[in-house]
């Protein structure tokens, strides 16, 4: 264990339990390589890139379910091209029968290609439902985000979170990766003095090159100064090596207090690829919990 935390293992053990996974549906061939180091049904998000068509987002969340865990697909609403496309994707998701949980997003194009211009947008579509949909993931942001303010990101996950109940879906945040435990549970401390109450999962970075780590972490605008690498575990300078999330879960662990913090879970963004992420989240629960 890292001398530098004070965590016991049953604290890291209990944060580690119903984690979820990032795939796109590239990762499909990696699935069957991972699978023996997933948990049964764990919920597996599949990302909607532009770069991808509706047949395999749609094939990406089948290999899921067929591999045993739960498919979570995203839904970026500014992606979007009108109603009937939204429609036709919820439509095939519940013939396959992948349709009970998802996962909204605005998305990064700037103007909406049609008719939603954010997650909000979807919720209150009434094609959720429709469909079959029961759960629904919506996204957090503890250290802002690049182009929304920061009374307009606690405005809406507000919003949102009271349109899932007012619609009748459950639902959890799936909060952006970061590097520093510590803003990430002054902004779960925040969440529940504003009255939400749901489940939070922690976006946690996989391990991955440090380079391709700093790479993400521009691009969604997390914060990576020096000392803030160094504490996490890597250098900015030394860009050629691997980074772990170890000392960001224990820290986690260490300062999260179940009456303060509510449910806390953790969300795995594989930067590092399904199969590896996979193996070690494996490799460290087992270490954890011996």
């Amino acid at each position: 264990m890292d001398c530098l935390s004070t965590t016991s293992a049953p604290a890291v053990a209990a944060l580690l339990r119903d984690f979820s996974l990032e795939m796109t549906a590239k990762d499909i061939p990696g699935l069957e390589e991972a699978r023996t180091h997933i948990p049964a049904g764990t919920r597996i998000n599949v990302t909607f890139l532009g770069s991808e068509d509706l047949a395999m987002r749609l094939a990406a969340a089948r290999a899921v379910q067929q591999s045993g865990f739960t498919p979570v697909p995203h839904i970026s609403a500014r992606r979007l091209r009108s109603r009937s496309e939204l429609d036709q994707f919820l439509g095939a998701l519940s013939s396959d029968g992948t349709a009970g949980s998802v996962f909204v997003i605005g998305g990064d194009p700037v103007t909406p290609h049609g008719p939603y211009g954010d997650s909000l947008a979807l919720i209150r579509s009434g094609l959720l439902q429709k469909h079959g949909v029961r759960h629904v993931g919506i996204a957090g942001y503890p250290e802002g985000h690049p182009a929304i303010a920061g009374p307009e990101l606690w405005s809406a996950v507000k919003d949102k979170t009271t349109a899932l109940a007012q619609h009748g879906l459950s639902g959890d945040v799936i909060t952006q990766f970061g590097f520093d435990a510590e803003p990430v549970l002054t902004w779960v401390e925040e969440v529940r003095k504003r009255g939400i109450d749901v489940p939070v999962r922690v976006g946690v970075p996989g391990p991955a090159g440090v380079r391709r780590l700093m790479t993400y972490a521009a691009r969604f605008g997390v914060g990576t100064s020096a000392s803030l690498a160094k504490k996490y575990g890597f250098s900015v300078t030394q860009l050629m090596g691997t980074a772990g999330p170890e000392r960001f879960i224990r820290a986690l662990a260490d300062g999260y207090d179940e009456r303060r913090h509510g449910v806390l879970k953790l969300h795995f963004y594989t930067f590092g690829g399904l199969g590896a992420t996979s193996r070690w989240v494996s490799d460290f629960r087992t270490g954890e919990e011996s």
